[in-house]
Parts: C-alpha cells; structure tokens; sequence
C-alpha cells in the first residue's frame, strides 16, 4: 500500500485535501479514486485512507481509524556522520533511516571533501530531510528522524551539553584495539551516539577530541571499509545484537 508522509495533524474521519508533492507522487502511480493509501505526520503511528478526489493538482483523502503501528528499533541511535563528498552522503542516509537511526548530526570534518558556506549548508539539510521522509515511506517508519544543522565536529565534542546527553558514545576507527563485542550486550535504555569520520576517516586530533569526550573507539577487523559501507556496517550489527531487526 502506498505511504505518504503529511507535514500537518491528522485525525481519524477527516477528509484531508493532500499536499502538492504528495498529489503528483499519486499520479505518477497512478492512484485512482476509490484506492486506499496510507497517511502519517512523523509523530508516531498511522492512518489508513482512500483516495476520494483526484484532479490534475488537486486531490483529497478520507482518513480512517488511527493505527499506532511501530517500527522504531528499541534502543535510540544518532549517525553523527563526516559528510561525505558525491551521492555517498545521501545514500548513507536513506540507509540510516532504513536502519532505524533516530537522529542525524552531519559534521564538518578536517578530511570532509565538501566545504559549505551557510546558505548551501541549510539547502543541503533540507535535501536530507526530505531523504529522511522519503526513506520513511519506503520503510514504514511512521516517526521521522532530524536532520540536525552542519556542525565543526570539534565544537560539537566540545559542547558538554550535547554530547554528555548520549549515554553511550561510539567511535569507528582503525587504530582502535576493540571491536563490537566490548559493547553493552544488553540493549541500551538511554540514547547514544555512533561517530563515523569522511572518506579518510577522522584527523588524529579529531580522534583525540572524541575520545576526551567519552567515546568508547571499536574496529572492524582488519578490512578498512568506505565511510558509506562502515557505518552501515555497525548498524546493522547492532540491530543484530540489540534486537533491531
């Protein structure tokens, strides 16, 4: 069944006039009046509905009875991630999403390929977000994680207040002497943190910084994977042992 994320309130019984977007996702479908599709906002559940009125930029859907279906892992992850140059950033976030990652903090790293000025850097954000949503829909997720602002990865280990809120911090690196299993084995009730550098991996004082903040560093054998492989990698571990799957 199709899925469609609302950026608005949804309540059971409305007829709900769709956006935009969402109107020429159901023509290029070819959604006709009388099919059903499901609606949600990002804030947890979903509603079933049938299309009602399809014009050429106009349609409207009668919403039924909420569901509070869940797909969210039981333990909160945030990818704090190096932006990577190319399609591997967007690629590692739709992957992310699928992945169940909770939050995303892109950051500005000393090996990072792209360089933005303010400006692109709220574009490329929203061009991430609306990755997130989408990966949303294809997934069946029905809470929509952040997209956090661009950050200078040594401020952002700098803020004390940011970082201590992640109970358990995580660093990927090749100079690390532990891999996964020197993680919890139970799953984790509080919310943390995987650091993931860019093509290159994180400078050494970069690495230094983290582990000053708490990171715990881990490897993964003796392969050196790409960043948009590597970060998969550990997600997909950790689903595995923590029940994410």
């Amino acid at each position: 069944m199709p899925r469609f994320f609302i950026d608005t309130p949804l309540h059971a019984g409305a007829l709900l006039e769709l956006p935009e977007g969402v109107v020429r996702h159901v023509q290029v479908l070819r959604l006709k009046v009388g099919d059903t599709l499901t609606l949600f906002n990002g804030t947890g559940g979903e509603f079933p509905a049938v299309l009602t009125t399809l014009e050429k930029r106009h349609a409207t859907a009668q919403l039924g009875e909420f569901d509070s279906r869940d797909a969210e892992t039981p333990y909160r992850v945030t990818l704090a991630q190096g932006i990577a140059g190319g399609d591997k950033m967007d690629w590692l976030i739709e992957k992310a999403i699928e992945l169940g990652v909770s939050e995303i903090q892109p950051l500005s790293t000393e090996r990072s390929v792209i360089r933005l000025d303010a400006e692109r850097a709220a574009k490329r954000v929203a061009h991430w977000q609306a990755l997130v949503q989408a990966a949303c829909e294809q997934c069946g997720r029905n809470r929509v994680p952040r997209v956090l602002p661009i950050r200078p990865i040594a401020a952002w280990l700098q803020d004390r207040d940011t970082v201590t809120s992640y109970e358990w911090r995580v660093l990927l690196s090749p100079r690390a002497d532990g891999g996964l299993d020197s993680l919890p084995p139970d799953t984790p009730t509080q919310p943390g943190v995987l650091l993931f550098g860019p093509e290159g991996g994180l400078a050494p004082q970069e690495e230094s910084l983290a582990r000053a903040a708490g990171f715990t560093a881990i490897r993964l054998g003796e392969r050196i994977l790409r960043t948009e492989t590597a970060g998969i990698a550990v997600l997909a571990a950790l689903a595995a042992r923590w029940g994410g799957w």
